[in-house]
């Protein structure tokens, strides 16, 4: 038993290692993305790493995972291949369920990325629904933020006619803000405005 659970231990340790890698190689492509040439944009930004197992049953009366923006700056999901129901919103306000395809993994956006960006990125409404009484696991991996600094647009991204949105704050700072105020669909990041 103990070998079993060092091979785990060693698994999980490769596979959060490479989701890290993965995740700042598509940070730093984001960055690129709207005009950014420095490499160095996400060095010593924190990361988490979460197993989530939803126990969808009629005795649990769990309805599934209520509606919520993430509050880092990027999520790579590996979703349920077997158990669906997880949905984002599109434009109009509608949900669209996510079909998961074998062998992929699923990446969303957060608040971080949103007030990092001055509003350039967009951080991505989803909800999880019940389709069926059944056991659905999925792992998150999270680029948080900033460890030792505040979270706000870099110089570059600011100009006469981007002048900054959100207001410099800490990653920590804005979690912990996010639940006391229980304002988890993006309005926490809205009080963050400079004109809010």
């Amino acid at each position: 038993m103990v070998m079993v659970g060092m091979i785990c231990r060693k698994v999980i340790s490769e596979y959060a290692k490479a989701i890290h890698e993965l995740s700042m190689d598509l940070a730093g492509k984001l960055g690129q993305s709207i005009g950014m040439v420095r490499s160095d944009l996400f060095e010593g930004w924190a990361s988490q790493f979460r197993f989530n197992k939803y126990d969808f049953t009629s005795k649990t009366g769990r309805s599934g995972v209520e509606m919520h923006t993430d509050s880092g700056f990027l999520t790579i999901l590996q979703v349920d291949e077997n158990v669906s129901g997880l949905e984002v919103m599109d434009k109009s306000g509608s949900f669209i369920p996510v079909d998961h395809q074998p062998g992929t993994l699923l990446v969303n956006l957060g608040d971080v990325a949103r007030a990092w960006s001055n509003g350039r990125l967009w951080n991505v409404k989803h909800r999880v629904q019940c389709k069926e009484a059944a056991v659905r696991y999925s792992i998150a991996s999270f680029l948080l933020g900033p460890k030792d600094s505040v979270v706000e647009a870099p110089p570059e991204l600011l100009d006469f006619e981007n002048p900054r949105l959100y207001i410099p704050f800490t990653f920590n700072d804005y979690r912990e803000f996010r639940l006391k105020t229980k304002l988890i669909t993006g309005q926490a990041l809205e009080l963050m405005r400079i004109n809010a």
